[in-house]
């Protein structure tokens, strides 16, 4: 009796949909809790709490919908067979417009152009509500975000609007484009790898990743978005001399126009050998006013570099693709596991499908390890900013990067974290300090902030809503999904260390 191979994947899919959504409604609890984290008590105020907490909430129910919806539509596909009937289907669209049906790579070209209409039609609507609604709603959508009066909301909307629809139809061409060599590619070792298939095949991805990593910034994403230098100043130096201190070959630096879609700010780097380049989000500039804060999640990403982290994990992830290969070698020719999901042939793109899904389990094992990794990475990252003078100035950036501060709370956070040395080089504030007054200081800084109101950096105003995240989080499901630590983790580790220093 042959395996049910079928059965067996629709039966994990559910058990891992079930198993997630009762971590997803941990999380949602944890969400809902009223009241700060410890380690942010006195350096976010209540009101931007309840404002992060909101949007943590609306995401959560957004979730629940899409998830539901997804399993449905997943479970549907495999258990009544569309797959096999979509692809008997395109194999008649082939002959219908005269091609060769038995040509393997055409027949897989119009199966996946199927494909990815049906994902473009199904993903459209939870997209447009995420980007239009939830993110709009909470100031993430800037364009949305921009004016109250309805005819020029009304003309920013169309504008974003046009910007949603060209982004993706970029990402469409680009598909187009791309997909087709690659999966051609593919078919062509599969039918002619004999037993060194799977090195074949790791081989081939190993190069197109190598030469996606160097076209891709120089090629792709200047589609997207817009990459200028870094003006000259002191950010620059700062940074600059930061890369020269750690031997960082860095040759370019640029700044990215991610405000065009989003408030939520970043920072990269990338490139090979001694060719290296760092990215900054304008988001990320006009949001840490102080150009410490900016260096210091540059330090945190050097501390990758410098740690060898990049390095490792592209090394792990190699391993896992051959790994992956190898596996799809062994069933490649399994007549009961095509079978088993409908098939009567053996097409080779099909193949690789059906033992994506049967290695589904392992998957799950593997992505968790993998967080793990990526997890003390970024604590060790921390570690490293930290080691080279700033720590301060850390905490505050990835308040920035992942919670909310205005100006009432960058008073308190210097009060907790800098003695008030950092507030700013106004006399009155700093004997505000002097007094030891906490309330009046945080109180002042919001009045002198609200009278400089037009401040204004790199030509766009700061913005009010910055990054929103979840500042409550369930231990099972930062475990289980995150791949960064949550903020109050990152923080409490950093406050740790300082500890036990102090002792």
């Amino acid at each position: 009796m042959a395996f049910p191979y079928l059965e067996a994947v629709l039966g994990f899919m559910i058990f891992m949909y079930l198993f997630e959504t009762y971590l997803d409604l941990r999380q949602h609890a944890a969400l809902k809790l009223p009241n700060l984290p410890k380690p942010l008590e006195g350096v976010i105020s209540q009101e931007k709490f309840e404002r992060a907490r909101a949007y943590s909430i609306d995401k959560s129910y957004f979730h629940f919908i899409h998830e539901a919806v997804t399993i449905l539509m997943d479970t549907a596909i495999l258990y009544f067979g569309i797959l096999p009937w979509f692809w008997k289907l395109s194999g008649n669209l082939v002959a219908y417009l005269g091609l060769d049906a038995e040509n393997e790579i055409i027949h897989t070209l119009s199966f996946l152009a199927g494909v990815m209409i049906w994902s473009q039609i199904t993903d459209l609507p939870f997209s447009l509500y995420s980007t239009f609604v939830i993110e709009a709603r909470h100031g993430f959508n800037k364009n949305l975000h921009a004016n109250g009066n309805n005819l020029v909301l009304y003309t920013l909307l169309q504008q974003t609007i046009w910007l949603f629809f060209r982004d993706m139809f970029k990402g469409i061409c680009l598909s187009i484009l791309l997909g087709p060599p690659i999966v051609s590619a593919i078919i062509f070792i599969v039918q002619k790898g004999g037993p060194y298939l799977a090195i074949y095949l790791w081989a081939f991805m190993f190069v197109l990743s190598l030469i996606m990593m160097t076209l891709y910034p120089i090629l792709i994403a200047p589609l997207f978005n817009k990459f200028t230098p870094l003006p000259d100043g002191e950010l620059r130096e700062k940074i600059e001399k930061l890369a020269a201190s750690l031997k960082f070959p860095l040759k370019k630096l640029f700044v990215v126009d991610g405000s065009t879609r989003s408030s939520h700010s970043n920072a990269y780097m990338y490139g090979f050998f001694n060719n290296k380049r760092i990215v900054l989000y304008d988001t990320l500039i006009q949001q840490c006013k102080n150009e410490e804060e900016v260096v210091a999640v540059i330090a945190h990403e050097l501390g990758h570099w410098k740690l060898n982290h990049t390095m490792y994990s592209f090394i792990a992830v190699q391993i896992l693709t051959f790994l992956q290969f190898g596996g799809y070698t062994l069933v490649r020719n399994s007549k009961d596991l095509f079978e088993s999901f409908g098939f009567d042939s053996q097409p080779i793109l099909i193949g690789l499908i059906i033992f994506q899904h049967t290695v589904i389990p392992l998957q799950h094992l593997v992505n968790f390890g993998l967080n793990l990794v990526s997890r003390t990475f970024e604590f060790q990252a921390d570690a490293f900013a930290k080691k080279l003078g700033y720590a301060n100035a850390l905490r505050a950036g990835l308040i920035k990067l992942q919670g909310v501060l205005e100006a009432g709370d960058k008073a308190c956070l210097f009060h907790k974290w800098g003695g008030g040395k950092g507030f700013t080089s106004e006399e009155e504030g700093s004997q505000v300090w002097k007094k030891g007054s906490v309330k009046a200081g945080c109180k002042w800084y919001l009045m002198s902030m609200k009278k400089k109101s037009s401040l204004n950096l790199g030509g766009s105003k700061i913005p009010k809503e910055e990054n929103l995240s979840a500042m409550n989080t369930d231990p099972w499901y930062s475990a289980y999904h995150y791949s960064h630590p949550p903020l109050v983790e990152r923080l409490s580790a950093i406050e740790e260390a300082d500890s036990k220093k102090e002792n």
